[in-house]
Parts: structure tokens; C-alpha cells; sequence
């Protein structure tokens, strides 16, 4: 097997690390500990986020008790009350941070939550602090959402769209003409193997296996794990790949798999604008991004085999619990089709 390129990888853990470094500067000076505590366990993404989401707990005690950031310290959290917190998560239904306006709704609420209880427990079992109070706090109920997803015909569509520019506008097409391959290779395999946007941009050409219809993807973590594919998507990969050869002035060291015209790693704002261009053709009402053709996937594959831990672990979901909640609506579809399955007086069966 070919050696991994690290480099789009690593640069991406050193720039989340800088963003986190610039967040702790403006956080009161205790939180280093913290952070320094969690760092063996979490991802420099998660504490980025949890900087980020303490960071906004923090701002609404300032400014409720007239207490300036720089002059908090761990005692702070003990005269800060459940109530206190309750009021935060109301507060942050819609504010304002940083010159910017901001909502949330029940999932950011509940990961707001998660962050403070992560930061309290740990001074608590630092015996910093007597109480607990962030676990007193309840997690909003968190109402689950339909999936949004692709039917077949709006996936032939989609795919037929790509592959010919129809509906797009004279200026799209002007690209499209350069980029039809690529953005017909790149769907399909969103469609064909439901990879996270981030897997699929960090995709090296030497991760392509062409040989036994299988690649490798770099997980969230780190970890590297071999995936498998149709003959449908080894189809148009081999044809972006052979398409790529003959790229212009592209640099004989690039190992990314998808090139922008600008002959250089494609950008995940880049993919997602891709996305929404030809979705918002086939399907308008959908607001088809990304994430939403990894749920197409997902349901097709649970509807084939109706086994959700074929599924979770297919989409690299390390909780069964999260592929469960996304696909439980399909349940009953699955139990429908399985019982038309079953005969009495007709079974053949001794």
C-alpha cells in the first residue's frame, strides 16, 4: 500500500492549534490549566469548540455580574448558580458575540452545555471547586429532525446535471466545461460512498486503490480506515484520474485527488459551494449540502441491508447510538419490507 501524505492533515491540526492559542489569550488565565488537562484526551477541534463555547459562557457572567474576564479565577465558578447557567441557555437562543448576532438552537444549546460540564467537572475533580453545579443543569430536549436526503431520481438528476450542465447559466457553464469530470467523480463518490466533506478533500490520488475498488480515508482522530466502492464510482474516478494527467502547469508534486482550476487542493467551502450549485438545480426546496448526499447514502445502505451497524460503521460513526437517532425513522420501512417476507400455508419450509 502506498505511504500516506500527512501534509493536508497536519496543516490543518496546526491551524485549528494556532485559532485555539489566539481563543485562550482572551480567556481569564485558570482555563490554561484546564485545557492543558484535556489535551491528552480530546481533539484540538474539540478544544477549539470548547474554548469557543466557554468563552461565550464566561462573556454572559461578565456582563451580568460586572465582572471584568481578567480578573475571574476558578472561585469564580463557585458563586455562579444553576440558575445562572439556566439563564445562559436561554440567552443564547439569540445574541450577540463579538460584534457578531447569533442563534442556537437545541444541539447548539445541548454542546454549549457539554462544554461548561466538561470545564466544571474537571476543576471538581481537581478539588478546585466543592460543587458540581454545570451537572445540576438539564440538557435540553433535543427534538429529532427528518432526513434530508436525495431520491434516486433526484440522484440521477443531480449526477445528470453535473455530467451535462443542464439548467446551469452561461457563466457556470463557461467552468462547468473545464470541471465536468471532476465534479461528476467527486459526486458520485459523496453518493456512492458516504465520506465526510473533510475525508473526501484530504484525499490523496495515492489513496486510490483502483485495482480492488477500495480507498483509504483519514477519520476524524487520525484514524485510517480502508473503504470500499462500486464499479459505478471506479468508473468515473478512473476518468478523473486519467482527466488529471493532462491538467495544465498542475505541479508533479500535488497528491491531492480533487484539483480546483486554480491547480491546487480543493477547499471545503470550494466542494460545498459545488454542491449547492447543481442541488439547487434538481432540488430547490432541499437545501442539498454535503452532509445531506452522506445521509443519501446512509439511507440507501440501511434500506439494502437493515443492519444500523453496518451502517455506523460505514460512516465512521464511533457511537451506534448517533447512526440510530439519524435512521430510526427508517425502521419501520425496514420492518414493513422484512415482514412481506414471511408465509404460512405457502412456505416451502419443513
Amino acid at each position: 500500500m502506498a505511504k500516506l501524505s500527512d501534509d493536508y492533515f497536519t496543516q490543518r491540526k496546526i491551524n485549528t492549534l494556532n485559532k485555539l492559542n489566539k481563543t485562550l489569550e482572551t480567556l481569564p488565565p485558570f482555563l490554561h490549566e484546564y485545557f492543558l488537562g484535556i489535551e491528552t484526551r480530546t481533539s484540538p477541534l474539540t478544544r477549539l469548540n470548547y474554548a469557543m463555547d466557554i468563552g461565550i459562557f464566561l462573556d454572559f457572567i461578565s456582563n451580568k455580574y460586572s465582572l471584568p474576564l481578567d480578573q475571574m479565577t476558578v472561585s469564580t465558578l463557585e458563586t455562579i448558580t444553576s440558575f445562572d447557567i439556566e439563564q445562559f441557555l436561554s440567552y443564547i437562543t439569540s445574541f450577540d458575540y463579538n460584534g457578531e448576532h447569533h442563534t442556537c438552537d437545541e444541539r447548539a444549546k445541548a454542546r454549549k452545555l457539554a462544554a461548561v460540564r466538561s470545564m466544571y467537572k474537571y476543576f471538581f475533580n481537581k478539588s478546585m471547586i466543592v460543587a458540581n453545579t454545570a451537572a445540576k443543569v438539564q440538557t435540553p430536549k433535543i427534538h429529532e429532525k427528518e432526513i434530508i436526503r436525495l431520491e434516486n431520481k433526484e440522484i440521477k438528476d443531480l449526477l445528470f446535471t453535473a455530467e451535462t450542465g443542464a439548467g446551469l447559466t452561461k457563466h457556470q457553464l463557461a467552468y462547468q466545461k473545464n470541471t465536468q469530470i471532476r465534479d461528476v467523480a467527486l459526486l458520485t463518490l459523496f453518493l456512492g460512498t458516504g465520506i465526510r466533506i473533510s475525508e473526501l478533500v484530504g484525499l490523496n490520488v495515492h489513496d486510490i486503490f483502483l485495482d480492488n475498488n477500495s480507498f483509504v480515508v483519514t477519520r476524524k482522530g487520525g484514524n485510517r480506515t480502508i473503504l470500499y466502492y462500486t464499479d459505478e464510482v471506479k468508473n468515473e474516478l478512473l476518468r478523473w484520474i486519467e482527466a488529471r494527467k493532462e491538467i495544465k502547469d498542475l505541479p508533479k508534486d500535488e497528491p491531492a485527488l480533487f484539483i480546483s482550476l486554480q491547480n491546487k487542493r480543493m477547499s471545503v467551502r470550494a466542494v460545498q459551494e459545488l454542491v449547492k450549485k447543481y442541488a439547487k438545480i434538481v432540488s430547490p426546496l432541499k437545501h442539498i449540502t454535503p452532509h445531506k448526499l452522506r445521509s443519501t447514502f446512509g439511507t440507501k445502505l440501511y434500506r439494502e441491508t437493515g443492519d444500523i451497524y453496518v451502517v455506523a460503521d460505514y460512516l465512521g460513526h464511533k457511537d451506534i447510538n448517533t447512526t440510530k437517532r439519524h435512521y430510526a425513522a427508517m425502521s419501520e420501512d425496514i420492518r414493513k419490507k422484512a415482514i412481506k417476507t414471511i408465509t404460512l400455508k405457502n412456505s416451502d419450509d419443513d
